[in-house]
């Protein structure tokens, strides 16, 4: 179906773009001061994630050469030069930033010092603590020719060490030292005087004690300066009958520490020989990334930055959770969704009413059955709490955990160990299959009737990110929804038993051919004169089928409203192909993440909350649920929350044909739509009487 002339931004190339609107927040002086920084940490963060998957999943295609642009549909090897020098540009952009931050916190008396700029005081206070925190861990390796070097880490810092005998200068050796960030702080506060807070990077207090640590090498000048490389992390498993599905992944991450090299990131100040021995060393070529940068690396870290006391204003301020109307506190959840559906919207709502919704299902004599998909879990997990306390309640719970949630894969094998020890039922997804619906269903038994409860959403089972995260989660007891989420349970249990859906769209089987038919009606009742339109709030909007059909949909008056967070190939703004698609994307302070599909049906709309995105990974290749609102007062709800959205003229950026993220004015009063969101929320649930109880 697909031509292969339509117009189509690489993935890729959208998704550096996502990345830039992450960094004009940065350098955004409405946003306040440590919450700038801390998405300094998060364009960084993205960006050693973009290297490790997406970078290296094209380097790996471009191998392929003549099939490469057969298995993209764009030439693998063109992309990688574009995303090097989108990077280098980015790269300069990032520096002036941070440059640019740190002049704001000197300006309100917050320094970041380095070993050079320490007061006699501080001076000493940093010796005292390398010699009690970091004088016994630091174990440098020596690089040696004869030496292999050793397997550096994905994502670590290290310190590349010149070591020059101060008379025989052309005796040179060479040393490694990893950072030890996953011991210590990569910030450590200093003394200062009155109201001044100081600050030293945990590199700088390493190379304030080489002296110490090579204090064998007598007469010799010490540098030190800052490497970090990222690795191909994809995994690779091959799917064995033969071995189990833990140990395939196991294998695989063991293979992800001796991964391929993508990207190589050094101090431009580093000299040419250090810089030529460990390039030499590490086999790359001037063929591969190698971005010049500044004095610190793995600036991830500035996510954790530290909050001085009394400096609470350069963090948002705290929202509080909304009561939810339907939900009648000290009364059972279960009851109320029995009497209506429930639709949360995190994090304006609190996650404690699902964690509540579980330990109910644990108490309730009438519950036999809870089944639960889980793919990333909170560190400290209440829902697993509450999980193994339903188990020890005589409950049977199942648990469909996937293993390969990407960078989450060993705190997934733990859990799946613990859940199974306390006799949860585990299974491990679908085989060539990865599970990322997001589903819950809870079967009680009252006499010879089967009341089941379903919670359909966007987002993972998780309390950490349901706090950074907007997502939303249906709660209902409508049979046309359950029974077919008890459907899917069925199919994990059973692979490859295919069932048939009338309500719910499910990937792999139903989301291509129901997606699609869903557009050509919008299509059909624009030729007719009928009002038609399609409105998608998405994370990622990249399968080149479904972007045909959309421009089909635009060449016919379709309106198309597209609110898109991150990879977003379609192009907007082409004349005779793409004239009724507008598009924005919202970057604040929660990462969007709710995915909503509206679809206008003659004025009877028809609304959808979807776990996956319109993309080929999770149309084909895996497990997906889109799910039919079928409360008219939800649908309302979702209906006005996008229009909110689009009107954001605060923070959405137009999505235009040259990706260039100017912000969305309307000649309209400010509007912030995660505020208004949070105000619009408020207002529907809370009645006047709770918040006098509040105060």
């Amino acid at each position: 179906m697909t031509e292969p002339n339509i117009p189509f931004t690489p993935k890729e190339i959208s998704w550096l773009s996502f990345n830039h609107r992450v960094l004009q927040e940065a350098d955004n002086p409405d946003v306040p001061l440590i919450e700038r920084i801390k998405f300094l940490g998060i364009y960084s963060n993205n960006l050693d994630e973009f290297f490790r998957v997406r970078v290296a999943t094209l380097r790996r295609i471009a191998k392929l050469e003549e099939e490469s642009d057969n298995i993209l549909g764009y030439s693998a090897e063109a992309t990688l030069r574009e995303v090097n020098r989108i990077v280098l540009q980015q790269r300069i952009e990032y520096e002036n930033i941070y440059k640019r931050l740190m002049k704001d916190l000197a300006e309100n008396k917050i320094y970041i010092r380095n070993e050079k700029e320490l007061g006699p005081g501080q001076c000493n206070y940093v010796k005292d603590y390398f010699s009690k925190n970091l004088a016994q861990i630091i174990m440098p390796f020596m690089v040696r020719k004869e030496n292999r070097l050793p397997t550096l880490k994905d994502d670590a810092v290290y310190l590349a060490v010149t070591i020059r005998h101060a008379k025989k200068t052309r005796k040179v050796r060479y040393a490694l030292i990893e950072l030890p960030t996953n011991i210590l702080p990569r910030f450590i506060e200093l003394p200062g005087a009155g109201d001044e807070h100081n600050y030293i990077f945990l590199d700088d207090i390493i190379r304030l004690g080489l002296k110490d640590i090579f204090y064998v090498f007598k007469n010799s000048n010490l540098v030190a300066h800052t490497i970090k490389l990222n690795k191909d992390a994809e995994l690779d498993i091959v799917d064995d009958i033969s071995e189990s599905y833990i140990d395939n992944v196991n294998r695989s991450l063991s293979q992800r520490k001796v991964a391929t090299p993508v990207r190589f990131v050094y101090d431009r100040e580093i000299p040419q020989e250090t810089l030529n021995m460990l390039t030499e060393r590490l086999n790359f070529s001037k063929d591969d990334i190698m971005i010049p940068g500044g004095r610190y690396h793995n600036l991830k870290d500035m996510i954790d930055f530290p909050t001085p006391e009394g400096a609470e204003h350069f963090r948002y301020k705290s929202l509080a959770p909304i009561k939810h109307k339907d939900l009648d506190p000290g009364t059972s959840i279960l009851s109320n969704i029995r009497k209506k559906d429930i639709l949360l919207f995190f994090p304006y709502h609190s996650f404690d009413t699902f964690i509540n919704l579980l330990r109910e299902s644990s108490l309730d004599p009438s519950v036999k059955d809870i089944k639960i998909t889980l793919y990333r879990i909170a560190k400290n997990s209440n829902v697993v709490n509450a999980l193994i306390n339903a188990v020890h309640n005589g409950k049977s719970v199942t648990a469909v955990l996937e293993l390969q949630a990407r960078f989450d894969e060993e705190a997934n094998i733990y859990w799946s160990n613990r859940l199974r020890e306390e006799g949860v039922k585990v299974i491990h997804g679908v085989p060539g299959l990865k599970v990322h619906a997001k589903l819950c269903l809870i079967t009680r038994y009252k006499g010879d009737n089967i009341q089941r409860y379903a919670c359909v959403g966007s987002g993972n089972y998780n309390e950490e990110t349901a706090m950074q995260y907007t997502d939303h989660l249906l709660l209902t007891s409508d049979t046309k929804i359950t029974n077919e989420v008890s459907k899917t349970f069925a199919f994990f249990e059973k692979n490859y038993k295919k069932e048939n859906y009338y309500h719910i769209i499910a990937s792999p089987f139903y989301t291509r051919t129901r997606i699609s038919r869903l557009i050509k009606n919008e299509i059909e009742n624009a030729r007719n004169g009928d009002e038609a339109y399609i409105y998608l709030k998405l994370n990622n909007l990249a399968d080149k089928d479904i972007i045909e059909l959309l421009y089909m949909a635009s060449c016919e008056g379709v309106d198309v409203r597209l609110n898109i967070r991150g990879m977003f190939s379609l192009v907007t703004g082409i004349r005779g192909v793409s004239n009724n698609i507008k598009a924005i994307g919202i970057v604040d302070r929660f990462l969007e993440h709710t995915r909503i599909m509206i679809f206008c049906n003659k004025g009877n709309e028809k609304v959808y909350l979807t776990s996956g995105d319109l993309m080929t990974r999770n149309i084909e290749r895996r497990v997906e649920i889109a799910c039919p609102i079928l409360d008219n007062d939800i649908k309302k709800e979702l209906r006005e929350i996008f229009d909110l959205q689009w009107n954001d003229n605060v923070k959405a950026r137009i999505l235009d044909k040259k990706l260039q993220n100017v912000i969305s004015k309307n000649n309209k009063p400010p509007l912030r739509s995660q505020v208004e969101v949070y105000n619009y929320l408020k207002n529907k649930h809370e009645s006047p009487e709770p918040a006098k109880e509040e105060q």
